[in-house]
C-alpha cells in the first residue's frame, strides 16, 4: 500500500514535494485535533478549502485518514469528521535501561497496543540487541498480516553513556568493556529490518511527555525523569531542544551541596553532582543500608511502612538537591513549568514533588519567574512511548529536514524536533 508521506525529494517535483509537505501538515493539524472537518482543518493547516479536500480524500483513500461520523447542529448541511485512523501506521518503541528493558507498539493515535518488560542485573549489549530484536519480531508477529507493512519503524531510547557511572550500579569492567567494543547500532540493524531511529533515554521521555502530556497544555518546560540515575529535557516552544551534542538539560552532573544522607560518602570536593542525590540508586542504597532490603523501586509499594523513617530522609534529601537544580536551571533558561516524573510508585512520586515545590518555594532568589511544578504524566513507560514516537515523526512530519542523524559513542543519534500529536 502506498505511503503519501514518503520522503518527496525522491520525485524531483516541486509541486510534487509541495504537496506532499502539504499532506504532512494536514496530518499533523488533525493528529493535534484528534477529530476535524475539511473547513477546519484547512484553516488550522493554513491551507485553502479546495486543497485540504483533495488531500483528505487521498489520505482516506491509503489509509492513514478514516470518516468519524458528522456533526449536526450548525447552518447548513452537517459536517464531516474526519480523524487518524489507528490502523494507518505502528510504530515500535524500545527503551534500553540500566536495570530493565521496556518495548512498546503503539499505532497511529498514539494508543498502546502492547507493552512488555524485562529486567536485568546489568545491561549485557549483545543480550540487549538480542532481546529487543525479539520484542521486535513478536510485536509484528502479532499484527494482522494486511498491517505488517504499517510498521514503520523501531525508535530505541538509552542512555548516551551506557559505559559511564558504573561504580554506583556496581557494573562488571567486562560489561563497561563490552559497551566500549560493541557496536550496539549495527547489532540492531543487523537483526531489525526496519528503520532505526535514536535518541537519549531522558530526552525520549520528555518527548512523550510533549506530545501525550504536559506538553498539550504548557510549550515551555524543563523536564526531570527520577529513574536509576536522574536525567532531563528541555522543551522551547513545543519542541525537544537536544543542543549540538544531543545532550542538553542531562542534569545528572549539575553541582549541588552534599547530601545529608548517612548512606552517602562526603564528595571529594565541596559540591556534590545531581545524580547522587537525587536517583533511584541512591534511595534503594539508603534503605538497604538502614536495614530495608530492597532492589528495585516498584518493591516499595510492597515494603510500606517498614521503609519509613528513611524513605522520607530520602525524599526530603532529593527535593532539596532537585530544588537547587531547578534555581540554576530557571536562572538560564525562562520556563513556564518543570515537569517530574520517574519509576517512582505513583504516591511517592506526588510526595517527592510536593517536598520540590515546598523546598524551591523556600529558596528561589529574587528575580526570577517562579515555575508551575508539576507531576508527569507518562510514569516507568515514558522512555519507551518517547522512542516509539521516533519512526513516526520521520515518517509524518512536516519539517522530516529536521530530523538528523549524528554519531556518539556507540550508537546512532537522532536530533529530534518533535513530532506533535494526539493521543
Amino acid at each position: 500500500m502506498s505511503q503519501p508521506n514518503a520522503p518527496a525529494s525522491r520525485k524531483g517535483s516541486n509541486s510534487v514535494q509541495v504537496r506532499r509537505y502539504n499532506e504532512r501538515v494536514v496530518l499533523e493539524a488533525l493528529q493535534r485535533l484528534g477529530q476535524a472537518s475539511k473547513a477546519e482543518l484547512a484553516r488550522s493547516a493554513n491551507l485553502t478549502p479546495q486543497a485540504v479536500a483533495v488531500i483528505v480524500d487521498h489520505l482516506e483513500e491509503v489509509g492513514l485518514v478514516r470518516h468519524e461520523g458528522k456533526r449536526a447542529g450548525q447552518v447548513g448541511q452537517p459536517s464531516t469528521l474526519y480523524a487518524p485512523a489507528p490502523d494507518g501506521a505502528f510504530s515500535i518503541g524500545l527503551h534500553v535501561g540500566r536495570r530493565a528493558f521496556d518495548a512498546v507498539l503503539v499505532d497511529f493515535t498514539g494508543r498502546t497496543l502492547r507493552m512488555e518488560t524485562s529486567e536485568y542485573e546489568y545491561p549485557e549489549p549483545q543480550m540487549v540487541a538480542e532481546l529487543a530484536a525479539a520484542y521486535v519480531r513478536t510485536f509484528r508477529a502479532g499484527l494482522a498480516p494486511d498491517l505488517r507493512s504499517r510498521a514503520v519503524g523501531v525508535g530505541v531510547a538509552m542512555p548516551y553513556f551506557m559505559d559511564s557511572w558504573t561504580k554506583e550500579l556496581g557494573m562488571p569492567a567486562s560489561i563497561t568493556q563490552a559497551w566500549e567494543d560493541f557496536d550496539f547500532a549495527k547489532g540492531l540493524a543487523d537483526s531489525i529490518d526496519l528503520p532505526l531511529f535514536f535518541e537519549n533515554d531522558a530526552s525520549g521521555a520528555a518527548t512523550a511527555e510533549l506530545v501525550y502530556g504536559r506538553g498539550r497544555e504548557v510549550r515551555d518546560f524543563i523536564y526531570l525523569f527520577i529513574s536509576t540515575f536522574i536525567g532531563g529535557g528541555l522543551i522551547i516552544n513545543g519542541n525537544l531542544e537536544t543542543g549540538p551534542n544531543g545532550n542538553s538539560a542531562a542534569f545528572g552532573p549539575y553541582p549541588v551541596t552534599p547530601s545529608l544522607l548517612s548512606s552517602v560518602p562526603a564528595p571529594k570536593g565541596p559540591f556534590e553532582i545531581l545524580l547522587r542525590r537525587a536517583s533511584i540508586y541512591v534511595l534503594t542504597n539508603h534503605l538497604r543500608e538502614n536495614g530495608v532490603p530492597i532492589r528495585r523501586a516498584l518493591e516499595l509499594d510492597e515494603i510500606g511502612e517498614k521503609a519509613e523513617p528513611f524513605l522520607g530522609e530520602w525524599v526530603e534529601d532529593c527535593a532539596d538537591a532537585l530544588a537547587q537544580a531547578i534555581v540554576g536551571a530557571i536562572a538560564v533558561v525562562d520556563v513556564s513549568a518543570i515537569v517530574i516524573d520517574g519509576i517512582l510508585p505513583a504516591a511517592i512520586l506526588q510526595r517527592t514533588v510536593e517536598a520540590v515545590s515546598r523546598r524551591f518555594g523556600e529558596i528561589v532568589p529574587e528575580g526570577l519567574f517562579a515555575p508551575e511544578i508539576a507531576v508527569g504524566t507518562m510514569g516507568p513507560r515514558a522512555a519507551a512511548i518517547g522512542a516509539a514516537i521516533l519512526p513516526l515523526y520521520a515518517m509524518f512530519a512536516p519539517d522530516s529536514a529536521t530530523l538528523v542523524k549524528a554519531k556518539a559513542p556507540g550508537i546512532g543519534r537522532a536530533s529530534l524536533r518533535t513530532y506533535i500529536g494526539a493521543a
